[in-house]
């Protein structure tokens, strides 16, 4: 015996086998949208992605370094002659080269989030190395040149290192701080054993100039991670609108299952009820009308009477669930003719007149004589004006009145109204009556109730004639429905061709 669940829409409307998923997918979106809404995520969450810009800011501009280094030692060796720069540019460089392997092996790893920490400590301590490098330069001396002169060149490249440093390694916070602190020690050892002005000038405006660089950086990292911050909420919120698509794909696949399945049951069960009720009809209406003979106790006869009566009511039932049914599918064909809303709307009111006299409920009419025909379907709107001159009659008191009118409307169409002075419908109730098996409190409380799919049946209709249905009802007051036809619905009449001379016909010749 077969365990597996079976996927047949005739059987399994809903797929349970796919509960587990939505439950998932529903609480990914819930802790998306609770993160969305709490603000912006914290910093150690974009860790990663600030050492993957870094990483990748100091290996493009991994050049730029060397080549100042170079060209400052170049300058300095030439002015001063002294061949200690040298030996300063090669430490600078060999830690600087470090520092470029460490990148390249932090990229080659791909730092994750449990590594980032690691790998920061790394990275902040090569800056520190080459901070220890720029301090070597910040204690040379010059003897054999002008102090002021040597002064000034060492501040300017301290001032253009830092700079360049600032700017390509802000995504790395305290980089600045790490790289240039042992230079702003050393600065103030040596102004502080020397006490020359120009010395302490310099380390005056080297360490303002650090304050002011590391304040930049940091406004420039925290713009950068905003940005960052941005980035991820957007890509939240596009993966929170894909998986709420997906959800409302499978919802909506699940629904046309499930309408398949009940048009499957519908055709199924059509032929299989109306095949017994036609039998049950013709045979209790044979035995109430006593065709073969009186029955010998008059109960049995009462009893054929309401089987006749229910079987009816089941058979109208069954037509008024298949015509919604077609209408919704789209197979509700229209056979279109040239009508009279007027004789339609007559022949309707006899058919209803016993009914009402029954109840002794008045109808009466009030008709725009003349009107011109139009081109509709005769059964469909026999059964929209049916339709509601039963709710009328159904819902309206012993002795109340129902007024019909038929005529023109502003717009040249055509429309009939029915009005009577029943006990009304709630006005929060209207939206339910109108919808498919909806039914008010008054229908509900009423002896006579129905389907519920009268009034939907004929909003249908009149959507599928262009048409138009309004409802206006006040509680205690009365009821009153109206079905509009619109303009090009109306056949004008066009006058006779007056009459032509005839055209002589000419004698054929044959060569």
């Amino acid at each position: 015996m077969s365990t597996g669940v079976s996927t047949s829409t005739d059987k399994i409307i809903v797929d349970r086998s796919r509960s587990h998923r939505n439950k998932a997918v529903s609480k990914a979106v819930r802790q998306t949208r609770e993160r969305l809404q709490s603000g912006h995520a914290s910093n150690s969450s974009f860790d990663r992605d600030v050492l993957d810009m870094y990483v990748a800011s100091v290996l493009q501009g991994a050049t730029i370094m060397p080549l100042f280094v170079v060209i400052i030692t170049a300058l300095g060796v030439y002015f001063t002659e002294d061949t200690q720069l040298i030996f300063w540019a090669l430490l600078t460089l060999t830690c600087h080269a470090g520092n470029i392997l460490l990148a390249r092996r932090a990229r080659r790893q791909e730092i994750t989030s449990e590594s980032a920490r690691k790998w920061r400590r790394l990275l902040l301590s090569g800056q520190f190395l080459i901070g220890c490098c720029w301090a070597v330069f910040a204690l040379q001396g010059c003897d054999t040149c002008e102090p002021s002169s040597f002064i000034l060149y060492k501040g300017a490249t301290l001032l253009i290192a830092l700079s360049v440093t600032a700017m390509s390694n802000f995504m790395l916070t305290p980089a600045v701080l790490a790289a240039f602190s042992p230079a702003v020690l050393a600065l103030a050892a040596k102004s502080g054993l020397s006490r020359d002005i120009l010395e302490i000038s310099l380390t005056g405006l080297f360490t303002t100039t650090l304050v002011f660089f590391n304040y930049i950086s940091d406004r420039l990292f925290k713009s950068n991670l905003r940005i960052l911050s941005y980035q991820s909420e957007k890509d939240d919120l596009i993966a929170e609108l894909e998986v709420a698509k997906s959800m409302s794909d499978e919802a909506r696949r699940r629904a046309e299952e499930a309408n398949l399945a009940k048009s499957r049951f519908l055709a199924s069960m059509s032929h299989e009820l109306r095949t017994p009720l036609n039998a049950i009809l013709g045979f209790s209406e044979v035995m109430s009308a006593e065709v073969m003979g009186p029955l010998a106790n008059p109960t049995y006869k009462e009893y054929a009477g309401d089987i006749h009566r229910s079987g009816q009511h089941l058979l109208d039932l069954i037509n008024e669930i298949l015509d919604l049914s077609r209408i919704e599918a789209g197979k509700y064909e229209l056979s279109e003719e040239a009508i009279s809303l007027l004789d339609i709307t007559e022949d309707c009111i006899g058919m209803v007149q016993l009914r009402a006299r029954a109840k002794n409920i008045a109808i009466s009419d009030q008709f725009e004589r003349q009107l011109p025909a139009i081109w509709a379907d005769e059964k469909s709107m026999r059964q929209v004006v049916l339709n509601l001159l039963s709710n009328a009659v159904k819902f309206t008191p012993q002795g109340g009145e129902i007024h019909v009118k038929v005529g023109w409307t502003a717009g040249g169409g055509q429309y009939i109204s029915i009005k009577d002075n029943g006990p009304g419908i709630p006005e929060e109730e209207i939206p339910v009556v109108l919808s498919a098996f909806g039914q008010g409190s008054i229908a509900i409380k009423s002896a006579e109730q129905g389907t519920g799919l009268g009034l939907p049946i004929v909003q249908a209709i009149l959507a599928k004639h262009d048409g138009q249905f309004l409802l206006k009802s006040k509680l205690r007051e009365g009821t009153e429905v109206i079905a509009i036809l619109p303009a090009k619905r109306v056949l004008q009449s066009l006058p006779a061709v007056e009459e032509a001379q005839a055209v002589a016909r000419k004698r054929k010749s044959f060569a």
